[in-house]
């Protein structure tokens, strides 16, 4: 072998070595990231035990004997719930959360949009939704070079502005994606709507394919992310799909598919439908979940689980306990019930690709996370890059995804609703094991719960704890400050909170 050829040989070894070292170990693919949003699915609707007992270990409670949710079992074996993670009491707010990163108070899409009108409120809050102005996730991500996928449910702006259609906010492909919140039909053969004179007003678009056909909705949509996925393959890019289900929103239409696994619960009608729908989405989970596996994807792509609001199970009294036990409230209201949700985050494939450790089969019970903190978590997974000029609420959970504390966590949540609905005109704020409900109408004013002894918000303590429910009010009313939220009003009179 002469010189040259020693030299070649030499420059092919060192350069088949670092190509398999920095391979393994820098992770150079862009991992691609599937958040999957559910409407309306609140922490206790899933089979998977969310709740803590006082050892920190997951307890089941009776609603996780009701429902079947394998496939959020299997994410959770191989991931991380949170048991305390919050979100808005209602949709629309949410979403924009998930957007831009803010607290609503901060973005002022404070109430869910009505499409055809501005719904109530005061003056100035974003009936008009997000728009092309906004810094929004899938923008900053397609500049990161991702595919951007859209599928579901939007309910980002209303009918006839330009958020109404997802693709002016940032994403390549919208499937179904439209102004409203709820779907005309779950039915293929009343084409979600279309076919009918009656259901015409909320006819999900785009699926035309499937009109006239036993393909229900969850099911259509989940088929129509799989192909955009394929997609991204072609087209060599990593992927984000914001996977948003209709379900599991009124109407409740029985999905058929899982109608026969509570047909002899001796449960209304409704509620039954309801659990078909939660079964319908856990199919859904498990189809994209299986088929980024076989195209050899699921050990680079992050599965982020999550709901939109509390529960609207059509199980007893919107205040009381049954739909969301042991939690109180649901879905619009200041309790947990109202804004207590599931989260799971895992890789579809636990593996030595992965981009960075979750950990597996664990509950985190130590520290809240927030709808907030997915929009700085996806950043840091993708490596986009936040605007310096865009204030951010939110805050990565990549160390708490990895069963560990974050000290640089405030532990604080607020949800602020200067609206009427079903719990009318409040502020919800907790700090630590603290939690605040203020009512800006109306004699009671003040509830105060202390969530380490009273879970459950059984004993208001207001009147007990003065010297708490001063400080809990004026750290309120300072995070009001400082995210420039806007008050009911009555006549021509702004209600500020007053300090008891």
């Amino acid at each position: 072998m002469n010189n040259g050829q020693t030299t070649r040989s030499i420059q092919t070894i060192v350069i088949a070595f670092l190509s398999f070292f920095l391979g393994k170990e820098t992770h150079a693919e862009a991992p691609n990231v599937i958040l999957f949003l559910v409407d309306d699915m609140g922490l206790m609707d899933t089979s998977v035990p969310m709740l803590a007992d006082k050892h920190g270990k997951p307890k089941r409670h009776p609603l996780n004997d009701w429902y079947r949710t394998p496939n959020m079992e299997r994410l959770a074996k191989q991931g991380i719930r949170f048991s305390q993670f919050y979100a808005q009491s209602v949709c629309s707010p949410t979403r924009a959360s998930i957007m831009t990163g803010q607290n609503s108070a901060r973005h002022r899409v404070t109430q869910f949009i009505a499409p055809e009108k501005r719904n109530n409120g005061p003056k100035g809050w974003r009936w008009e939704g997000l728009t092309q102005k906004d810094v929004t996730l899938p923008l900053l991500l397609r500049k990161q070079g991702y595919h951007t996928i859209f599928a579901g449910k939007a309910h980002f702006a209303p009918t006839g502005f330009e958020g109404e259609d997802p693709t002016k906010l940032g994403f390549d492909v919208n499937i179904a994606g439209c102004s409203f919140g709820r779907p005309g039909s779950y039915f293929g053969e009343d084409g979600y709507g279309n076919l009918n004179p009656k259901q015409k007003k909320r006819a999900v678009p785009g699926l035309e394919k499937y009109h006239k056909t036993d393909t229900f909705l969850s099911e259509a949509i989940t088929i129509e992310a799989k192909a955009a996925i394929d997609q991204s393959l072609e087209k060599k890019k990593p992927f984000f799909l914001y996977m948003s289900h209709y379900a599991v929103h009124s109407p409740f239409n029985s999905d058929p598919r899982f109608a026969d696994n509570y047909k002899d619960s001796k449960k209304p009608k409704n509620a039954q439908a309801y659990a078909t729908l939660i079964e319908g989405i856990d199919k859904s989970l498990g189809d994209l979940m299986d088929h980024v596996q076989g195209k050899g994807m699921g050990e680079n792509t992050l599965i982020l689980f999550v709901g939109d609001n509390g529960s609207d199970a059509p199980l007893g009294p919107v205040h009381g306990y049954s739909s969301s036990a042991p939690l109180r409230g649901k879905k619009g209201t200041y309790y947990e019930g109202g804004m207590r949700v599931p989260f799971i985050a895992g890789w579809a494939k636990p593996g030595k690709k992965n981009s960075f450790p979750v950990a597996r089969g664990a509950l985190h019970n130590e520290q809240i996370g927030t709808v907030m903190d997915l929009y700085s978590t996806i950043l840091e997974t993708t490596g986009a890059k936040n605007p310096a000029d865009h204030v951010v609420d939110g805050i990565s959970l990549l160390k708490q995804l990895s069963g560990k504390e974050n000290p640089d966590r405030p532990d604080h949540f607020m949800c602020h609703f200067p609206h009427s609905h079903r719990s009318s005109y409040f502020t919800s704020y907790r700090k630590g094991d603290w939690k605040l409900i203020y009512r800006y109408k109306g004699k009671i004013k003040y509830e105060l719960y202390d969530l380490s002894e009273d879970p459950f918000e059984k004993r208001n303590v207001a009147q007990d704890e003065p010297k708490k429910l001063k400080e809990m009010t004026k750290a309120m009313i300072a995070r009001l400050e400082m995210e420039g939220a806007q008050f009911p009003t009555e006549g021509d009179k702004e209600l500020k909170p007053l300090v008891p």
